[in-house]
């Protein structure tokens, strides 16, 4: 009955995940609906969306505090019924001040629920590279489905209907959530939030070796992701000469090999330990991203699955940091992590399109070679020099 249950939890928190990955997914595909419908600039819309995805990296950490404080099962809730809200809210939004109000808001009810429930999950399984690869590849999953659920959506009817596909999603995975799992007991009950944000000990908990470690890969990562989610298509389309169907199609396709590999690169990191599975993702994102510039046509599919399976280092590396976490301090410290490399990470975009403007397409993907290379490097010298990180 426990094993049952197990998989329940594991199965309705990717499905959360999933749920909060979609309602921040299905606005860019009507971004050009919502610049028409209020009548402003796309770098406006751009910009709501970036308060969005910031939203979504500062709050992992008090997510974390919350669910020690309150206990992770309420804290999902609270993540997925925001979600449905602001989703909601943001589909009937009578003006773009409204709008992107809504939508930053979005971004941080989205945020409580990663690192709550990937805690949650530590605590259910021994296997926990298996079980976090199973709950990263909801976000994939979200990703392969959004674009195509909201084209649909707003072609037959418009785009606040698309949207609001987020909250019709979210109202029936918070129904299934509330019913199906059972309240968790806090880890610290009675200790208040201004204690636990207190700045000496989160500094304290950074400057440990093996957490700095950890980031620092964790950062190199991050940053590849968020360029290769930002401008995979435009570097096929503008760089490679493919047509846009051909691009749109790989990029498909790197997010199914992302989503499949994850319980994959999770399950691995099990058997042969975090840095060798972390390895062997850094060691595919250096064949890939190579292959995406210098290769030939032919290699463009191998090089999609290439980086697709590189960037499922998130599963090996969180595995590594709940390893050297204490008991009691995971849910904070792994939202505090969570929000460092990803608030780092997310320069990948910006770096990356500067880039391409000022010196091409071939130095800014080549850049992820060398990012992803550097990450390979730090692995692969922790390993020979037994720094015992």
């Amino acid at each position: 009955m426990h094993w049952r249950y197990r998989h329940t939890v594991l199965g309705l928190c990717t499905l959360a995940f999933a749920s909060t990955m979609l309602a921040r997914l299905v606005i860019s595909p009507v971004v050009p609906d919502v610049t028409d419908g209020f009548g402003v600039s796309t770098g406006a819309v751009g910009l709501a969306l970036s308060g969005m995805w910031a939203a979504y990296a500062l709050t992992q950490f008090p997510s974390g505090i919350l669910g020690d404080r309150f206990g992770e099962r309420r804290v999902i809730l609270a993540a997925v019924g925001i979600t449905g809200v602001a989703s909601l809210l943001l589909a009937l939004s009578p003006n773009f001040v409204a709008f992107a109000i809504l939508t930053v808001a979005l971004g941080a009810g989205a945020g409580l629920h990663y690192s709550v429930a990937t805690t949650l999950l530590t605590k259910e399984f021994d296997d926990i590279g298996r079980a976090i690869g199973i709950h990263v590849a909801g976000g994939p999953l979200a990703g392969l489905i959004a674009p195509v659920v909201a084209t649909a959506v707003a072609a037959r009817y418009d785009w606040r209907a698309a949207i609001a596909v987020g909250a019709a999603v979210a109202v029936p995975v918070f129904v299934a959530f509330g019913w199906r799992i059972e309240p968790t007991p806090p880890e610290r009950p009675d200790e208040s939030m201004r204690d636990r944000m207190a700045i000496r000990p989160l500094l304290a908990l950074l400057s440990r070796p093996p957490i700095t470690f950890t980031t620092a890969v964790a950062v190199l990562g991050a940053f590849c992701w968020q360029a290769t989610a930002s401008f995979l298509p435009t570097f096929l389309v503008s760089f490679r000469g493919l047509p846009e169907t051909n691009a749109g199609l790989l990029f498909s396709a790197y997010f199914v090999v992302n989503g499949l590999a994850q319980p994959t690169t999770g399950w691995v990191s099990d058997r042969i330990g975090r840095d060798g599975a972390a390895t062997a993702t850094m060691a595919l994102g250096v064949v890939g991203y190579a292959l995406l510039v210098a290769g030939p046509e032919l290699a463009l599919l191998p090089a999609v699955v290439c980086v697709g399976a590189a960037m499922t280092w998130g599963a090996p590396l969180q595995s590594r940091y709940f390893d050297k976490f204490e008991a009691d301090e995971r849910g904070a410290a792994f939202g505090l992590v969570r929000t460092a490399y990803m608030v780092l990470g997310a320069t990948g975009s910006v770096v990356v399109g500067v880039l391409s403007d000022v010196a091409g397409w071939e130095a800014a993907y080549g850049l992820l070679v060398g990012v992803t290379g550097l990450g390979l490097a730090l692995l692969l010298g922790n390993r020979a020099l037994r720094l015992g990180l």
